[in-house]
């Protein structure tokens, strides 16, 4: 159940990216690891996911090879990285475009519920996430953990997949809504909510997939952990900027640092808009992973503890989708792209757009058969563990949690065996 760079370094203004060796790329990995608390922590099998859409005429194949080569690539401070940053690589979040191994930390000061943000956040002056590195340490400090105090609260994001986030995009508006409508209409307690959200970029003048312009409002959010983005595009220019403090034309200011730079070692935008739109159409290029051996009984179980609500499948998309391979389909993301209160166990009391402290967008489905970690955070090590870990005080969860203990041992086996198979 998991948001972070989805980004790659070509065609940098001013500079080329050029991926580095494979064992500089690994010791990075190890580092973010490390840093966020991960070491040991295995959070994706080694998995074929890193496969195109079939079929794509030549010009589709050409975006996605170009992305796929430079997604590993690792800025340097000349390619303007910083002057504060999380990672310097797509890659340390998204080994082979799935989950992980770096993770973002979250910070923010909570009343003594446990759960709702205080008034008072004058304590992080840069913002509420962790941005530990700096291009000079000596010279500028990262945005780090405060000294610890009364109401500190610290949570982890692992970086989610990006295979299928085509057919995330592609999802109809009126297939969210009718699921917003459906749920409302429930009396188990199960009732998500679309996370109508603003375009907070600047407008991309490609206009093949949207034309927003900055500051329009009431867009169905998609992407992120709270469903905090509507498109692919912005998503990645968010995660140039947020994650590694690449600046485009999307996305043109430098973040909020201790040293109040507004610039770093590559003076103006560290890259062009084509690098933006480069690094979301191989995003959107992506294929939804093989499915394993499906379940039939497993899957009628899925169904019948009501997963299936929030885990919806068989969406359609539009016709009009630029890509074909995902236009006029339905689609298997096993999600409903709705917000959820999933109760005070899961509460990061971080607010995102219009997303509480204990909402959650309700995490895709789709390749969970290569993951081995599961939760917005990794804290639990089997789809068991993350089906009980939905339930708390204030879960609209708990009766589905409960209806999936009343079955019997094997059919525990066999709806868990089925989520697997995903």
């Amino acid at each position: 159940m998991s948001v972070a760079c989805v980004a790659l370094a070509a065609g940098c203004a001013g500079a080329d990216a050029e991926p580095s060796p494979d064992g500089e790329a690994s010791d990075i990995h190890d580092e973010d690891m490390r840093s966020n608390g991960l070491d040991g922590l295995v959070i994706v099998s080694d998995d074929p996911s890193d496969n195109p859409l079939p079929q794509l005429d030549d010009d589709w194949q050409s975006r996605f090879d170009r992305g796929d080569v430079a997604f590993e690539a690792v800025f340097r401070p000349g390619q303007g990285l910083g002057p504060v940053y999380i990672r310097h690589s797509c890659g340390s979040c998204h080994a082979d475009d799935a989950r992980g191994p770096g993770a973002a930390r979250k910070m923010v000061h909570i009343e003594d519920d446990g759960m709702t943000p205080a008034s008072d956040q004058s304590m992080f002056p840069f913002g509420h996430t962790v941005r530990p590195q700096s291009i000079d340490p000596e010279q500028i400090a990262g945005i780090d953990v405060p000294e610890p105090f009364d109401g500190l609260l610290v949570t982890s994001r692992l970086g989610p997949p990006v295979f299928g986030r085509g057919a995330m995009e592609a999802i109809l508006d009126s297939e969210i809504e009718r699921l917003e409508r459906e749920q409302a209409d429930r009396d188990d307690g199960i009732s998500g909510r679309i996370n109508r959200v603003s375009f907070a970029s600047e407008a991309n003048t490609e206009t093949e997939f949207h034309s927003h312009q900055p500051g329009d409002e009431g867009l169905i959010g998609r992407f992120g952990l709270k469903a905090r983005i509507a498109t692919v595009d912005e998503f990645a220019a968010d995660a140039y900027q947020g994650d590694m403090g690449i600046t485009s034309p999307m996305r043109p200011d430098e973040l909020p640092n201790p040293g109040g730079l507004e610039d770093d070692e590559l003076p103006g935008l560290d890259i062009d808009l084509e690098t933006v739109n480069l690094a979301a159409d191989y995003v959107r290029l992506l294929r939804i992973p093989t499915r394993g051996e499906v379940d039939e009984a497993g899957e009628a179980l899925f169904e019948s503890v009501q997963c299936g609500v929030c885990h919806a499948s068989q969406l359609k998309t539009d016709p009009d989708y630029p890509i074909d391979a995902w236009a006029g389909k339905r689609v298997d993301v096993y999600t409903d792209m709705l917000l959820h209160s999933m109760g005070r166990d899961l509460a990061d009391a971080m607010v995102d757009g219009d997303a509480h402290g204990d909402e959650w967008r309700t995490a895709p489905l789709m390749g969970m058969r290569h993951l081995r970690s599961y939760m917005h955070d990794g804290r639990a090590a089997t789809v068991r563990e993350a089906i009980l870990a939905h339930a708390s005080e204030g879960s609209e969860a708990n009766a589905s949690v409960d209806a999936f203990l009343d079955l019997d041992d094997d059919e525990q086996e066999q709806l868990v065996g089925f989520v697997e198979s995903l």
